[in-house]
């Protein structure tokens, strides 16, 4: 009986999998449509320089959420914007489920003709860790970008600094210097500190623009600059030296940085290898034996054992963070 459902079932996730990948690709297509129109009519009212800014700007930057999914929809959000991905949560979520579908598909008909097909609680179980894999693959993709982006723009920070200050003290306003670097560097500190003179120009303190710069990037070293303006626009003070300082110390904190990630190396390897093979080796035995796992459903000690390995696994997640990642 669950065998002869099996085609239909994997005919509609087949069919659900379709919509929801030609739903993400539309949306995309739109949402990028939309952006060079109203970047187009913004060059031609005398220009702004992005309309994702824009939007920020109009909806005052990620702020608290009113309930845990928009929570979630805003942390996502967040993260795919620090990692330069264009495209929207729903449409990252779509993309996720219909990769994670197109596997399981591929798997099933894979097993299906080497004669492998097993009951439909297996193919449910094969289906789970087609999406796990699949969810795994993204977030690891996602975090990668980001983290390349976010170093580029710790590397440029002290650059902008520099710019600033020479502006400066040549009797710039503090607006006309940061966007100067604009002027001088590339992205993605240059999109970043465009965002900043358009908040400025449409009415946002410029110690507002900043810690919205700061909680848009992630970085600590955009939190420093942020506070050190805060600071001095409150008990005053040489502005351009402060930021001489600061740029100073970031480098520091750089060259700090580079040397605890030379030497915590390996370490930083062994700890991804042993985050990411039990999530693979697991997937990979829901994928292609479901029936490993399926056949010790009923043990009335194999849910406990799972219970068990789970927090195990958390707490060794949590250790190796600890262990490898250092405060500077």
């Amino acid at each position: 009986m669950f065998d002869d459902l099996l085609l239909p079932l994997a005919l509609v996730l087949g069919f659900l999998a379709a919509a929801a990948a030609a739903e993400g690709l539309l949306s995309s297509f739109l949402a990028a449509r939309d952006r060079k129109q109203r970047l187009t009519r913004r060059l031609r009212q005398g220009g702004a320089h992005s309309t994702a800014q824009a939007e920020l700007i109009r909806e005052g930057g990620w702020g608290a959420a009113a309930s845990p999914f928009h929570a979630l929809r805003v942390g996502l959000e967040r993260r795919l914007a620090q990692a330069d991905l264009a495209v929207s949560p729903q449409a990252f979520a779509a993309y996720t489920l219909g990769a994670g579908a197109g596997l399981w598909l591929v798997s099933t008909a894979v097993m299906r003709m080497v004669g492998a097909g097993g009951e439909f609680r297996d193919s449910l179980i094969s289906l789970l860790g087609c999406m796990i894999l699949a969810a795994t693959a993204a977030w690891a993709m996602v975090s990668r970008r980001r983290g390349r982006r976010l170093k580029l723009l710790e590397t440029q920070l002290p650059l902008a600094l520099d710019v600033i200050v020479r502006a400066l003290r040549a009797g710039h306003p503090v607006i006309s210097a940061v966007r100067l670097v604009t002027e001088e560097l590339g992205d993605p500190l240059a999109r970043e500190f465009e965002l900043i003179v358009d908040e400025t120009t449409y009415g946002v303190e410029f110690r507002e623009a900043l810690g919205n710069f700061a909680r848009r990037s992630g970085s600590p070293d955009a939190h420093f600059f942020a506070v050190s303006v805060a600071i001095q626009a409150e008990t005053g003070g040489n502005l351009a030296e402060i930021l001489n300082n600061l740029a100073a110390v970031i480098r520091g904190r750089i060259a700090l940085g580079k040397r605890v990630k030379a030497l915590a190396s390996e370490g930083r390897m062994s700890a991804a290898l042993l985050s990411v093979l039990p999530i693979l080796l697991i997937s990979f035995m829901f994928i292609t034996q479901p029936s490993f796992y399926v056949s010790k459903f009923d043990d009335p000690i194999f849910w406990p054992v799972v219970a068990v390995v789970a927090a195990l696994y958390g707490a060794g997640q949590a250790i190796m963070h600890r262990i490898v990642n250092f405060r500077y």
